[in-house]
């Protein structure tokens, strides 16, 4: 493993893009062609064409990093990908104020996944289940047949578990949970080829009738944790002190709890942090986000995803836990060239360790949106960002961005007709 580079860049936003490209890549030992690859959006036609269907061009995103993480008393510069002004900038500025507590402290749980069976036309519920629990060992040597090099890496099927579902419209209903260790593969498709493979030996020992075989993607037995401090004196601003402000960012945080309405839009904003690390990462966002939202409800009541409090000195104290099903290897994480080079970048070692950066990218998040929710608004900082995606609107280019935007700042008019009118000359 190499050694990590710093994550304190004091002043990177500031630096010219070549060079800020030239500390990122001697840092984490890319070489130019890679770096390349970077600069031309990391992927060719060919190799688009290759990936999905129907395919007629590309789709480019900024590629950025997120700064000052410190980790289990180790640095990471974290790669995202995303479109939305200021998600970058907050999660850096807020790992900054965790990494002068300590850092971030992260666990997660080993990486078993859980393949669903349905079954139907059951005469009874438990007497099915006793039928295949009694010949469990039976069905986990058929799913690990299906196994392969998960299985050589020390994974593959680990265990049988049931849900009841009597009454249903449609009858009563046996759900057959294959516990799956897949190790460092997210493990869908391995998951799937295993059901598909027992289903037939699950009926004939049932007698029930299989429908759906299919993996979940509330991956609850996979969770990742994470959790930080941050001293009350490090958050006083011109117009709170710092225990004022950890009082705001507590009192917001049970908001979400309390609250679903509030509670998704307090989620949401803890996803764009580790969907834009998911995204460069080439893994399967969407499955993490909706294991997310269900953990979120997993007690029947929609909540936040977070909890925030304060200590005995006044410190402010944050925590997440969520499902993090997560790969390093397979799909788009090896098949996509910036992909393979953020994996590089990160310099990680598993899948558990990406679910960990995961889990505090999304604390950092959250913090950011709490602490500007508490203090100024979220809207300052963040349409100070959106004023320079509205001079590109309008067609500024070069250094006329900065310029635009900065007026349209100074004006407090951040709207894409005033951009339109700066660059034409023209009247507000």
């Amino acid at each position: 493993m190499r050694d990590k580079q710093s994550s304190s860049l004091s002043g990177f936003y500031r630096l010219p893009l070549a060079q800020r490209q030239a500390t990122v890549a001697d840092g984490a030992g890319l070489n130019q062609a890679e770096m390349r690859t970077l600069a031309a959006g990391g992927l060719s036609l060919e190799q688009a064409e290759q990936l999905i269907e129907n395919v007629i061009g590309r789709f480019s995103l900024p590629f950025a990093v997120a700064t000052n993480f410190t980790i289990n008393n180790r640095d990471y510069l974290v790669p995202m990908v995303i479109e939305e002004p200021s998600v970058v900038a907050a999660c850096s500025f807020a790992a900054k104020l965790f990494r002068e507590a300590g850092g971030f402290q992260t666990g997660s749980d080993e990486p078993v996944m859980i393949g669903q069976i349905q079954l139907l036309d059951l005469d009874n519920l438990s007497a099915a289940e006793d039928k295949l629990r009694a010949r469990q060992a039976e069905i986990l040597a058929e799913a690990n047949a299906q196994a392969g090099s998960i299985q050589a890496r020390g994974g593959g099927a680990i265990g049988l578990d049931f849900r009841h579902f009597p009454g249903t419209p449609v009858g009563d209903m046996l759900v057959l949970h294959l516990l799956f260790d897949t190790r460092d593969a997210m493990g869908a498709n391995a998951i799937n080829s295993a059901l598909e493979h027992i289903a037939p030996l699950v009926e004939r020992i049932s007698g029930g009738r299989v429908n759906l075989r299919i993996l979940s993607n509330l991956s609850d037995r996979r969770m990742a944790f994470a959790r930080g401090t941050i001293r009350a004196e490090a958050l006083g601003t011109e117009s709170a002190t710092g225990a004022e402000v950890v009082s705001g960012i507590i009192e917001a945080g049970v908001f979400a709890e309390c609250d679903p309405y509030r509670a998704a839009t307090h989620n949401k904003g803890i996803m764009n942090g580790i969907d834009a690390l998911l995204l460069v990462t080439g893994n399967d966002w969407r499955a993490v986000e909706a294991g997310a939202h269900a953990y979120a409800a997993r007690d029947g009541r929609y909540t936040s995803l977070t909890r925030w409090w304060q200590d005995d000195v006044g410190d402010l104290h944050g925590e997440i836990a969520l499902p993090l099903a997560l790969g390093i290897v397979g799909g788009a994480t090896r098949a996509h060239p910036a992909a393979k080079i953020a994996l590089q970048l990160l310099g990680i070692e598993s899948a558990r360790e990406l679910a960990e950066v995961a889990a505090a990218v999304g604390l950092a998040q959250n913090f950011a949106a709490l602490r500007a929710l508490a203090t100024d608004g979220i809207q300052r900082g963040h349409m100070r960002m959106h004023a320079r995606q509205l001079a590109l609107a309008a067609g500024a280019a070069g250094g006329q961005v900065l310029q635009v935007a900065q007026q349209l700042i100074n004006e407090g008019n951040i709207r894409l007709e005033r951009a339109k009118a700066i660059i034409t000359g023209g009247n507000p």
